[in-house]
């Protein structure tokens, strides 16, 4: 959904944390039953205001998937200060999604259009968690760290991608300039951090289910190389489950 037209009216920027397990996605899916969070915070928008307003986020997260830094924009007619949007949607909402910040934006601005650098990690846990259970893939058999970070070299540049993203992708383009990819170690948990200007559909769980594989001896360290050069999703191992994957920050143009 895109912007509404409005004469005069107020545009809001919003910083948002979730936890996705319990959700359709980011995005209001007509054909899927299930919460998305997008439709969740038009909800709790429309409950305290009155009126309709649209959510635009700066893109779609899956099922699953969580954010610490998600940013959106809204347009709206209510005179109600920041602050007090902000105590009314945090009144409002359920408690797997918070707003951490409401502040006013300049009318240029847009969520999605005006990013451009999005930021991703995804989480391996390697012992049981319970606590973490919710954001991090626990994986029980032995996986090479140094072989999988390893791999990053290859991820790091402008490259295409299409070998990582769903078949049937409806975009213009696989290009996506990667600036980050690395992988760390935190006692047990392995933490696969990525930023690039854009993301395919299933791009950074394909990608971490691939180093995955690797890690696991199924493929030689250069499959990730022969994957980009072909393009055949063939080539790429399996997709990591959403679980450990965590939207971290969406960085603007003027930041």
């Amino acid at each position: 959904m895109d912007d509404p037209a409005h004469d005069s009216s107020r545009r809001l920027k919003l910083l948002i944390e979730y936890d996705g397990t319990d959700f359709v996605g980011w995005q209001i899916q007509p054909s899927k039953a299930g919460r998305s969070v997008q439709g969740t915070i038009q909800d709790a928008f429309k409950q305290f205001t009155g009126s309709d307003a649209i959510v635009v986020g700066s893109g779609r997260t899956d099922s699953g998937v969580h954010a610490r830094g998600q940013v959106a924009h809204v347009i709206t007619d209510t005179n109600l200060s920041c602050n007090k949007i902000f105590e009314a949607l945090n009144g409002i909402l359920p408690n797997d999604i918070a707003i951490l910040q409401v502040s006013e934006a300049d009318s240029s601005f847009h969520a999605r259009y005006s990013a451009r650098e999005r930021r991703y990690s995804y989480t391996i846990s390697l012992v049981p968690c319970a606590i973490d259970r919710r954001i991090a893939l626990y994986v029980r058999y032995p996986i090479n760290f140094d072989v999988m970070d390893e791999c990053c070299s290859e991820i790091v540049g402008e490259h295409d991608f299409r070998a990582f993203t769903r078949s049937g992708s409806e975009v213009n383009h696989y290009r996506c300039t990667v600036t980050l990819a690395r992988w760390e170690r935190s006692w047990n948990k392995l933490i696969f951090r990525i930023h690039a200007n854009r993301f395919l559909h299933g791009m950074v769980r394909s990608l971490t289910g691939t180093m995955i594989d690797i890690g696991r001896g199924y493929f030689p360290v250069d499959q990730i190389k022969k994957a980009l050069q072909s393009g055949n999703r063939k080539d790429a191992g399996h997709t990591a489950p959403a679980v450990g994957l965590v939207l971290e920050e969406v960085v603007y143009t003027d930041e």
